[in-house]
């Protein structure tokens, strides 16, 4: 999608870029209603006959068409209002009638003041009525109206008449409250609930929201809140030292019915351990395959030390002297557990104990600051690094060379030179936990219906656990974070996007969130 800086100037290119945009919309359209078709059939065939693969293949059906609307809704919110008009305007006709707002719910007034005298002549205004605008909200537990009430005045001098503006909704051209747009996304992310299993849930509070509704204010609430996602990302890539890892996620490959294997890279700054000045937080990154110009990519502008496992695609990263390659020992670790859980080797349980001590030492420096941890490590620490890189020379040689254990001490001896780093600077971390930990709820949600969708629905995910995580690192609810967020992107569309930056807000800001 070109940005309005990329767009031509001449008249007839933007009209080829527009009705381009339209006829991808029309072919969005055409293709969910053919998946919609398929969908129904199926639901039909299942009462006719039971097959776990008849679901299996429902629910691939449900996830590809809510791929498909939260893309298109995420272009639509990310290209220039006029565009974006026209576009729609296209497929105007397909949409179904706006429903009312149910009834049933309670409603909640907030009423928008004109202004006290008339614009145009500085007279006295008088009412004549007002105008409503309903948005639908939720609050944890129960969903809410809000009725918007928008005075309308006139002046008794030159009878022009006055209302308050609008009120601006965290997404253009929604009645989704931002609370329920939060609800929306950490119900998705990270607590694993596809959409459509959220409308059958909201159908129950006798709420109808169909699933191509939901999936178009996912898509342009990941358009609003991209700033804040770079925002984020420049935050941390100007750390001196990140956690680094990635998972494989499986994503639809579109007209196949089948997955392909995609990626999600995760950046964690974490300085608590060090007593840093700088807040923990996560930024990930999503890509198609697992190539090493994806990480170079991430990391182009950072320069300092990853923690990183032995991915063989890092090594690239190493060559020059911007970045330094810091190794884990709790990789090290798991091979010789592995081993012992499996044949209850001695030798390997030596190994553990050995690398235990490190760990038992760190405990007791954690959270003092970087000059007195590496003082600790180079009395303490390193010296029983040495033994035993020395009683592992000796030992693998009595070893089979093929032997697992032979490996776990080949694999140590080739990661030595980046496992002693942490010994020289007390800014480093033993191990890459915290990348491990932050990726364990896109393993959690892999293991239920993760990923749906496209290439888009992997970026778009990518950037939605950027700002959960990097809630939760600060101890903030994800759900209250991103409900505020909203509201203060629709109360204050110019404000600074990096004052929404969980770490800056205020303790009046905190205090707004948890209500």
């Amino acid at each position: 999608m070109p940005t309005p800086e990329a767009l031509p100037d001449d008249i007839a290119a933007l009209k080829r870029i527009i009705a381009e945009m339209a006829r991808d919309a029309v072919s969005a359209r055409a293709e969910i209603a053919r998946l919609k078709f398929q969908l129904a059939r199926y639901r039909r065939a299942e009462f006719g006959r039971s097959s776990e693969k008849l679901v299996r293949e429902t629910e691939q059906l449900e996830l590809a068409i809510e791929a498909l609307e939260t893309d298109q809704a995420e272009r639509l919110a990310s290209a220039a209002p006029e565009a974006a008009a026209i576009v729609e305007s296209v497929a105007e006709a397909q949409k179904p009638a706006r429903r009312p707002l149910p009834e049933h719910l309670p409603r909640e007034e907030v009423m928008h003041r004109a202004g006290p005298a008339c614009p145009s002549c500085g007279g006295v205004l008088r009412r004549i009525g007002e105008d409503a605008t309903e948005t639908l909200d939720y609050v944890p537990g129960r969903f809410k109206v809000i009725r918007h009430v928008r005075e309308k005045l006139s002046c008794r001098t030159c009878d022009t008449v006055v209302a308050a503006p609008a009120p601006d909704h965290a997404i253009a051209r929604g009645r989704a409250g931002a609370g329920l747009l939060a609800h929306i996304l950490v119900s998705k992310y990270d607590d694993h609930l596809p959409l459509y299993r959220q409308a059958e849930i909201f159908a129950r509070e006798g709420v109808g929201l169909e699933t191509s509704t939901l999936s178009g204010w996912v898509g342009a609430t990941a358009a609003a809140l991209k700033p804040l996602v770079d925002a984020l990302a420049a935050e941390i890539m100007a750390s001196d030292t990140l956690h680094v890892d990635d998972t494989p996620v499986p994503v639809l490959a579109p007209g196949t019915g089948k997955t392909k294997t995609g990626r999600l890279w995760v950046y964690v700054r974490d300085e608590r351990p060090f007593a840093g000045a700088r807040p923990p937080a996560a930024l990930f990154r999503y890509s198609a395959d697992r190539k090493g110009e994806h990480p170079r990519t991430h990391l182009k502008a950072f320069t300092g030390v990853i923690h990183a496992d032995g991915y063989a695609g890092f090594n690239e990263l190493f060559a020059g002297n911007r970045i330094t390659e810091a190794a884990c020992w709790a990789h090290v670790r798991g091979k010789f557990f592995d081993v012992h859980a499996a044949t209850g080797s001695p030798i390997a349980k030596q190994a553990l104990d050995r690398i235990g001590d490190l760990y038992k030492i760190d405990k007791t420096i954690a959270g003092l600051p970087p000059d007195v941890r590496r003082g600790e490590r180079q009395q303490r620490s390193k010296p029983i690094a040495e033994a035993l890189a020395a009683w592992a020379e000796t030992t693998l040689r009595r070893l089979s060379r093929k032997s697992e254990l032979a490996k776990a001490f080949r694999y140590m001896r080739s990661r030595w030179k980046a496992l002693l780093r942490c010994f020289d600077d007390g800014r480093l971390a033993l191990d890459n936990n915290p990348a491990e930990r932050a990726l364990r709820c896109v393993a959690i949600g892999r293991k239920n219906y993760l990923f749906a969708g496209s290439d888009a629905g992997g970026h778009r995910a990518a950037a939605i656990y950027s700002l959960i995580e990097t809630a939760k690192l600060n101890r903030r609810n994800p759900q209250h974070y991103l409900a505020d967020v909203l509201a203060r992107i629709a109360d204050h569309p110019a404000r600074k996007i990096a004052d929404l930056l969980p770490w800056n807000w205020t303790p009046a800001d905190l205090q707004r969130a948890a209500a």
